[in-house]
């Protein structure tokens, strides 16, 4: 969840890692800090607890350390809480050894207690101080430090990534990686290691991923990678092809903006390059046919935003594919027993590719014979690479903590993956399929329809952002839909924000309704349109303050009923809530522009989540 930047350079150091860890700030944090090796071979730390700027000006004040080979890192606290002493890199006791570390172990004091009878002395409640302070006895003992990596790699349990330094080896850098992400990139001016290829696009575009097990040690002109039993390895590099302006705000006040204006070209991203001749082409499923012919079950498993989109993919799925299709958060998912087999297929969704609970359910899946097909925008991240299947969603670089376009462009490829295997499985007539081709191909218009006036939704905003709770509510898609608007407005304005299928509010909910509550309830789902209506006079007849979300087909129907509407283009079912989610984004982004938070980096979250 934190951020790591390492260099072995030829230039300073201190501005790479500044300029890297201010790239990586997205991720979420609480403290910051540097380690550099000096010309005269001395561990040089600095750290402080608060935002990146807090640590520039702690090195301005008191002389940025010199020296050409140095690791970040960026805390967001697990262990202990956030302050000085708990803020990476830890120190050995000798001051001989540097960590960061990004990840859990979780035998950690375990190995505490051990070192404690061993008179060694601890100053942090950390994790990762436990790493530095075995790594560092073991060294005394060997005198080679990768011996004394690969002890404690055979010693600690649980995730970690992780960049080591030691004063003793001032021309190089080590960096070793379990069950988190790390990356090793390679430039003219050096080598350099990240938790995230955006800490490195100002540096070098070539880049190799680091798999679970592996020793990768880095110097200003070379890196060579070793597995877990010390064999040399050889790895494949890749080019990002990111456009570095993509991780930039473009004259946005906030990268949550800009991603959601880019809605329309991020689907369209997604949806062209999978439409020819009025087919949609899935050449990644098209080399495995039988995945498809013999699946007799699904589970879409993920976490957050990405397990929104598997509620609205089941009732999707479902109706198209006739299958069983059961939704399940990745978190609870390896801990439930499923019952899987090989006509299972395991279906991921994750932006980032690295969110360790998905990660392990994935591992479980395959563990028992399921099929795995994940959808994750992220190219060469972890769950790509050990899925069966990998379908891109290509939305480019998504800084804003809160997932806008990777949310909008995982539920399109998701119902096109649908689509593709209902006309496979001869469940969809040919002339069904011609209008969903169609309306694919139409799907990126229509969402530049719904941003072109964003004033509306800025307006209902300033009426509503200083409202303490929130429900929202909808029946079939619109309550699945309800899920992610609730999130959005909860996690970035700090709101009380609840989503509740309509047809429950008489089994209690209801209780909560008093004048003056905000509900918004969501009715885009035509079939179900007048039950939707009956709900709102419910909440409205109890003092409510009601804004509502239709069609242009059933507006008529809700807008004598609530105080605002928001309207959006009639498109097939299916597609539906792809348009419905964007009016749900844009107003809780202007509610917590009106409240004063800090939407790109909401407090206590992370972009990636790489622990459990």
């Amino acid at each position: 969840m934190c951020g790591i930047i390492g260099v072995a350079g030829k230039t300073e150091a201190v501005p790479v890692l500044l300029d890297g860890l201010e790239k990586l700030e997205y991720r979420g944090y609480d403290s910051a800090g540097i380690a550099v090796i000096s010309k005269e071979g001395k561990l040089q730390v600095k750290k402080s607890k608060g935002r990146l700027c807090v640590l520039r000006e702690r090195l301005r004040d008191e002389n940025a350390p010199d020296g050409m080979i140095g690791i970040g890192h960026t805390r967001w606290a697990t262990h202990g809480e956030p302050n000085d002493a708990n803020a990476h890199p830890h120190l050995g006791q000798q001051g001989k050894i540097a960590v960061v570390h990004n990840g859990i172990i979780e035998n950690y004091m375990e190995i505490k207690k051990s070192l404690l009878r061993k008179g060694i002395t601890f100053c942090s409640d950390t994790d990762t101080e436990v790493v530095v302070q075995l790594l560092e006895y073991y060294y005394e003992k060997c005198k080679n430090l990768m011996d004394a990596v690969y002890a404690v790699l055979g010693r600690i349990k649980g995730a970690y990534a992780m960049g080591i330094l030691c004063c003793d080896y001032p021309g190089q850098m080590i960096a070793v990686r379990q069950d988190a992400p790390l990356l090793i990139g390679c430039g003219k001016l050096g080598s350099y290691l990240a938790s995230d290829v955006t800490a490195l696009l100002a540096h070098t575009r070539t880049v190799a991923y680091m798999e679970d097990g592996e020793v990768a040690v880095l110097t200003p002109d070379s890196v060579q990678f070793f597995d877990r039993d010390r064999s040399p390895i050889e790895k494949e590099t890749h080019t990002i092809k990111w456009d570095v302006a993509a991780a930039e705000k473009g004259g946005y006040s906030h990268f949550m903006l800009k991603e959601i204006m880019e809605q329309p070209e991020a689907i369209r991203k997604t949806v062209s390059p999978r439409i020819a001749g009025g087919e949609i082409c899935l050449e990644e499923l098209e080399a495995a046919p039988e995945l498809i012919k013999t699946v007799c079950k699904i589970y879409i498993v993920a976490c957050g935003s990405a397990y929104h989109v598997g509620m609205i993919g089941k009732y999707a799925l479902e109706k198209l594919l006739r299958l069983p299709v059961e939704a399940c958060l990745a978190s609870e998912f390896r801990y439930s027993e499923p019952l899987l087999d090989e006509h299972t297929l395991v279906i991921v969704i994750s932006q980032s590719g690295e969110t360790l609970d998905s990660m392990a359910a994935l591992r479980e899946a395959k563990k028992q014979g399921a099929k795995v097909l994940s959808i994750v925008n992220v190219m060469g991240s972890s769950i790509a690479r050990e899925s069966d299947v990998v379908l891109y969603t290509w939305a480019g670089p998504e800084i804003a903590v809160a997932t806008t376009k990777a949310y909008t462009t995982q539920m399109v490829l998701l119902f096109m993956l649908g689509v593709y295997m209902s006309k496979q499985l001869g469940h969809m007539d040919h002339e069904e399929y011609r209008t969903l081709v169609e309306e694919f191909s139409q799907l990126p218009d229509r969402a530049a329809e719904v941003l072109k006036d964003p004033d509306e939704y800025q307006k209902a905003a300033f009426g509503y952002f200083n409202h303490n709770s929130v429900f929202f509510i909808g029946r079939n898609i619109d309550y699945a839909l309800g899920l992610e608007g609730s999130l959005k407005l909860k996690e970035i304005s700090y709101i009380h924000s609840e989503s509740y299928a309509a047809g429950e509010l008489k089994h209690g909910t209801i209780s909560l309704i008093e004048p003056g509550t905000l509900v918004v309830a969501l009715a885009t789902y035509a079939p179900l349109i007048e039950k939707s209506v009956s709900n709102i006079v419910e909440v409205k007849a109890r003092g409510a303050d009601v804004i509502a979300l239709s069609t242009g087909e059933t507006a008529d129907k809700i807008k004598g009923q609530v105080s605002q509407l928001f309207v959006v283009p009639k498109v097939h079912p299916l597609l539906q809530p792809v348009l419905g989610v964007i009016p749900l984004q844009l107003f809780a982004y202007y509610v917590a522009l009106n409240r004063g938070c800090d939407i790109d980096k909401p407090r206590n979250l992370a972009k990636s989540v790489t622990v459990e």
